[in-house]
């Protein structure tokens, strides 16, 4: 019995070896995978038809990721007459040339934004990783070559139009002194704020701007005492601080249009405020970390 239990021991032994090392190496790869790629896994994702003046483009290539259509950031850009398309693998940066010359950035690290030249557009969605490539969502990257987008439910594709030349990338597109303004009440209120609760910041000022109750300009609605200060940071200094890059970003978003609410006038942090009149006579509508926002 003991020569035999030996033997079926000795047969036994080198699958039982085989076994763990499988079981060692399918650990080591779960242990070493990136969060990009887990978080990629538990996306919803199916391809999409690409036309550009009625041809397929990029087959195979174009993902609808939750709802959002994504193009390969260097695929695309190169079919729009791209070049000189670098990666930087420290930053995880994806970086190309127009063929204007303008500069066009996309962080791979979650961003919110894309950069054209001196502007920001906000992706909504943020920037993945797919397949070791960078995708982007399309109606942004799109925006930088002149593209309108629009997308057709029932064949699910999308269609680019060219409307035009390319736009312009410098910072000139912006008021100098409503960016000026804007990104230091964003950096005074929000400084400690995710982007997005940044960028609602700069929503309630725009909207207040373009509200007949609030005064017509963004350095009026700052400073705005009418009925008491209206934002501590002029009360206290802190809307002469230097902005932080996320509170100029944020900013200059907010002046490319882009808007979580047209609605949202007031907001607050209900864990420092000394009034909560707002909550009391305001309607609710969203909360963005700390911040709870009204209409």
């Amino acid at each position: 019995m003991q020569n035999i239990r030996c033997t079926l021991a000795r047969r036994w032994r080198p699958l039982l070896l085989l076994f763990a090392a499988a079981l060692l190496l399918l650990t080591l790869a779960l242990m070493l995978s990136p969060p990009a790629a887990a978080s990629e896994a538990r996306a919803s994702y199916s391809t999409v038809l690409l036309t550009q003046n009625g041809q397929s483009r990029l087959p195979g290539q174009v993902f609808l990721i939750d709802g959002v259509t994504y193009v390969p950031f260097r695929a695309f850009c190169e079919l729009q007459g791209g070049h000189s398309v670098t990666w930087d693998p420290a930053a995880r940066i994806a970086s190309v040339k127009t063929s204007g010359g303008v500069s066009i950035h996309a962080a791979a690290d979650g961003a919110l934004y894309l950069q054209y030249g001196e502007r920001y557009f906000y992706t909504v969605t943020p920037v993945r990783i797919v397949n070791d490539r960078v995708y982007i969502p399309i109606r942004p990257i799109a925006k930088c070559f002149g593209l309108d987008v629009s997308w057709n439910s029932t064949t699910r594709s999308v269609a680019l139009q060219r409307s035009g030349g390319s736009p312009r990338a410098d910072a000139g597109v912006y008021n100098s002194d409503e960016l000026y303004w804007l990104a230091r009440i964003i950096q005074a209120e929000a400084g400690a704020e995710p982007l997005k609760g940044k960028i609602a910041v700069g929503n309630v000022i725009l909207n207040r701007v373009r509200s007949p109750q609030f005064p017509s300009t963004i350095y009026g609605v700052i400073f705005d005492r009418k009925y008491g200060v209206q934002f501590s940071p002029t009360a206290n200094g802190a809307i002469y601080n230097t902005p932080e890059r996320e509170a100029v970003i944020a900013a200059r978003i907010c002046l490319e249009g882009y808007s979580l609410s047209d609605e949202i006038l007031y907001f607050y942090n209900p864990a420092i405020a000394s009034s909560h009149w707002i909550a009391a006579n305001r309607p609710y509508a969203f909360r963005i970390g700390r911040h709870v926002f009204y209409k």
